[in-house]
């Protein structure tokens, strides 16, 4: 056997900010490269012994997990950063794998929380159940946490197919372009439009995995003007093609697709 992922959902984190838990376990001989893509999103990570947060990705990169290693994460929605990261600007941490004592508010007023996390991480016996205190660890969070609700507007208005405008975002949000894209970069790490061409291809690999290798109608459901612009999307976000990326044009020595997002 390889490498195993797995998705939970939360217990305890409101599923509104927590997407997912979920583990990743190397169960075979050899090192496992994992493909890890553009979501949108940030994850909270326990692996080799440290916390790391993983900031929103830009582009495609490989996540080494040696044999017998085993990693858990907790998976932020889009817009939900400011959770742990206190009022640090998401695009701070955009692209980068950091300890989260560097970042996270809590370190900021004394870190006791964090220390207690760790060692409670350091003595679980699996990964499973270290995805388990993670969730715990973010539901005390969420109690004081207070969403930015215009950008949450925006996020639930450019998670249609249909790029909408910048004007008609800030409009509905009740807010100027300038404040729309502030504050919007600050809680989601990207820009509106950046965000939407991510939430578009994450859609596109959702249909393309029941599609039956069918890229063209894959393409027209998910709002791209035909199959080449789809291919020019996947290659830029993820580095290869939509039928490599999707498991149809697997060939010797390419990374698995998408899955977890083990730190490098």
């Amino acid at each position: 056997m390889g490498s195993s992922y797995e998705e939970h959902r939360p217990r305890h984190a409101p599923g509104r900010h927590v997407a997912c838990l979920w583990t990743q376990v190397n169960t075979g001989p050899r090192e496992h490269r994992q493909l890890v893509v553009p979501d949108g999103c940030v994850d909270l990570l326990w692996r080799d012994g440290e916390v790391q947060l993983v900031g929103p990705d830009r582009a495609a990169w490989l996540a080494p997990l040696p044999a017998g290693a085993a990693i858990a994460g907790l998976r932020l929605r889009p817009g939900s950063a400011p959770l742990l990261l206190g009022r640090m600007p998401a695009d701070e941490v955009r692209d980068l794998r950091v300890p989260l004592a560097e970042v996270a508010a809590e370190a900021a007023s004394g870190g006791g929380n964090l220390t207690a996390l760790a060692e409670q991480l350091a003595a679980s016996g699996s990964a499973r159940q270290a995805a388990g205190i993670l969730d715990e660890y973010v539901a005390a969070l969420a109690h004081r946490y207070q969403a930015d609700e215009a950008v949450a507007r925006a996020i639930s208005e450019l998670s249609r197919t249909k790029i909408p405008a910048v004007p008609d975002l800030a409009e509905h949000a009740g807010l100027s372009e300038r404040q729309l894209r502030r504050r919007f970069t600050s809680a989601v790490g990207y820009a509106p439009k950046t965000l939407h061409a991510v939430l578009r291809f994450q859609y596109a690999l959702r249909l393309g995995r029941t599609s039956d290798g069918r890229l063209a109608e894959v393409a027209h459901e998910a709002g791209y003007a035909d199959q080449a612009h789809f291919t020019r999307e996947v290659r830029r976000l993820a580095g290869t093609t939509p039928g490599v990326l999707l498991g149809t044009d697997r060939r010797p020595g390419t990374p698995a697709g998408p899955g977890g997002r083990g730190s490098g």
